[in-house]
Parts: C-alpha cells; sequence; structure tokens
C-alpha cells in the first residue's frame, strides 16, 4: 500500500472462559459448589492490515472468529493479547475522537428506536455525533437518494420491510463521514434486489469518501462484488491474505472442461480417454464434466474435440465459492 494502513493488526488473539452445567437439578446444585470450565480461542493471533479506500472480505465458517474480530476492532470486546491501531487509536479505549471515525454495521441487530420513524432516529445521532446541520443535511439526502429511500424517512421503523430497514441502519452509521467502517452481514436475510442495492450503495460510498471497509460474510456474491482482497479464517486463524483472484490459481490445480455433444454416444462415459483426460465431475450421452489440470486444459480440450461429436465446449475456472469452502472445511493443521 502507498499509505500508511488505517487498520493494523499484529497478533491479536481472543480466548473465551464459558461454563458448562449437567442437566437436570442434581446439575444445578453441583454447579453451586463446582464449576466446569470450558476455554475456546475464538481468535488465534492474527495480523494483517486494511488501508484507506479497501474493502476487505473476512471468510469462513460459522464461529472462525470474524465476529470476534469486527468487535474487537470497534472496541466492543477486549483482545486476551496482540495489538491493534484503528486511525492510530487503541480501539478498545473507546475515546471519543476514535469513536466518531468508526462504524460498525451488522445486519443481525439494530440500532435504530423500533417506534421512532427513521427521520427522527437520525436527529438524534446528529446531536449524539455533534454533525454542523448543513453538513447533516447534505449527507442525509445524499445518503436517501443513493439508496432510493427518501420516501420512507418519515415511517416508523418497525413498519419497514427488512430491505428498508437494513438502508436505514446503512443511514445511521454513515451520517457522520466514517473513516472506519465495520460491516457485518449487511445483506443477510435480504432478497436479490435489496442485496443488489446494498451492494450498489457500498460501492458507490467506497468511491466517494474511501474508507477503510471490513467485511464479513456468509454470501459469495457479497465478496466476489465488493472485495478485491480476502482474509479466510479458520478456527480462529487467518489461512489465507491475498487478492481475491489468486484464491484460484494459488488452492485450485485444475480448471472444469465442460462439452455438450451433437448427438447421444453410446458407452461415452465408459471409455478410458475420459479418465485419463482429467476427474469425470459429470457424464451422460448429451454432457460430460470434467477437472483437468490447469497447464493441460487446451490440450485437453483439443482431445476431446478430435475425439468426440461436440456442439459445445466450454472452460472455464472453478467456483471460487466452491475453493474457499474446502479450504475452510480444511483439517487444522493441512496445508490450506
Amino acid at each position: 500500500m502507498s499509505l500508511p494502513p488505517i487498520v493494523h493488526v499484529r497478533g491479536l488473539s481472543k480466548r473465551f472462559t464459558v461454563h458448562k452445567k449437567a442437566p437436570g437439578l442434581r446439575g444445578s446444585v453441583r454447579a453451586l459448589f463446582v464449576r466446569d470450565k470450558l476455554v475456546k480461542d475464538a481468535v488465534r493471533g492474527v495480523s494483517f492490515e486494511v488501508g484507506e479506500g479497501e474493502i476487505v472480505g473476512l471468510v469462513g465458517a460459522n464461529g472462525a472468529g470474524k465476529t470476534t474480530i469486527v468487535k474487537m476492532l470497534a472496541g466492543i470486546i477486549h483482545p486476551t493479547s496482540g495489538q491493534a491501531r484503528v486511525l492510530g487509536h487503541d480501539p478498545w479505549k473507546r475515546h471519543n475522537d476514535f469513536r466518531r471515525q468508526i462504524a460498525l454495521i451488522m445486519g443481525q441487530k439494530a440500532q435504530l428506536w423500533w417506534d421512532l420513524p427513521a427521520a427522527d432516529c437520525f436527529l438524534v445521532l446528529k446531536e449524539i455525533y455533534r454533525i454542523p446541520a448543513d453538513r447533516y443535511r447534505r449527507t442525509l439526502d445524499y445518503l436517501a437518494d443513493v439508496l432510493n429511500i427518501g420516501d420512507e424517512l418519515n415511517v416508523q421503523i418497525r413498519r419497514l420491510s427488512l430491505g428498508e430497514r437494513m438502508k436505514m441502519e446503512l443511514i445511521a452509521a454513515l451520517l457522520h463521514t466514517p473513516k472506519v467502517v465495520y460491516l457485518d452481514e449487511p445483506t443477510i436475510g435480504l432478497d436479490l434486489s435489496a442485496q443488489r442495492a446494498i451492494r450498489g450503495f457500498i460501492l458507490e460510498y467506497r468511491e466517494r469518501h474511501a474508507p477503510a471497509m471490513l467485511l464479513t460474510s456468509h454470501y459469495m456474491e457479497d465478496i466476489e462484488r465488493l472485495c478485491e482482497r480476502i482474509l479466510i479464517m479458520r478456527e480462529g486463524e487467518i489461512v489465507y491474505d491475498g487478492r481475491l483472484d489468486q484464491v484460484v490459481r494459488k488452492h485450485a490445480g485444475y480448471k472444469v472442461l465442460t462439452i455438450h455433444l451433437q448427438e447421444q454416444v453410446q458407452g461415452v462415459c465408459e471409455t478410458p480417454e475420459l479418465a485419463a483426460v482429467g476427474e469425470v465431475q459429470e457424464c451422460n450421452e448429451e454432457l460430460i464434466r470434467l477437472h483437468v489440470p490447469r497447464r493441460e486444459a487446451a490440450t485437453a480440450a483439443a482431445h476431446l474435440l478430435a475425439s468426440y461429436p461436440v456442439a459445445d465446449l466450454t472452460l472455464e475456472e472453478p467456483e471460487i465459492g466452491d475453493i474457499i469452502e474446502r479450504i475452510m472445511a480444511a483439517q487444522k493443521g493441512a496445508p490450506a
């Protein structure tokens, strides 16, 4: 990065201790005197940086530690060990100068008051963040226009659809024009149209204001559309930190070769040529789909064209989501 990172994390870890209790009256009585403890390392020594204008995707299975990292960087929870600097501040000290420059948007939690119209909620936030009136009006008009939500500003939050409420949450989080934005599952539960609208808005906002953004999502389309760089987490550790487009080259040594046949070919799936070309994924009398070694993809395609009556042939990269899922599912200690 040409500019110093806005978010700087080194060796950050978080360990939780929870108490276990056996079911029933006996378990309850025993817990009064003897408490069994379970220690869970939610985050294990992670290190990374996020620069100005970057949207970095944080990807991992449930329980991998994504939200824990976001909460530590927002100052909500303290780390067990390690260091983090956000805009030059220690997040967990919660200085007002720090809080005025960050925003946390959680798709599964609401920050707006349920029985108030959004416009009234925004006025409260205007006073909390001490936003000058002219800047507040200008920012609100811009955000409402880009999100196409202006007509609903005076409607009670509880009467809005899920997609409309999420748009209001975005406005509330960005009214003070933060320099760091944490997005934790911002499109969860939304329909396809609302998801596209939220993604488009995030890109538009990034283009205009260039904040550092950290995004967690289980929707691969969010990651593919918004992030050029991703961090893949597995059991509290970062197992990949790099460009999204390099995940395929680094972790998939094959391409997907699909051919549609002009006519049905009896016994095509039993021919030894197929196994020699690649790993058969799908095969019938009209279609053949193979995983072929990346370096031999062109040769394999030429061989199939010469051997079968091909109507159409496609050679594609594997789905990024499938590769990431395989990395996340790998056993601890295995190569990522």
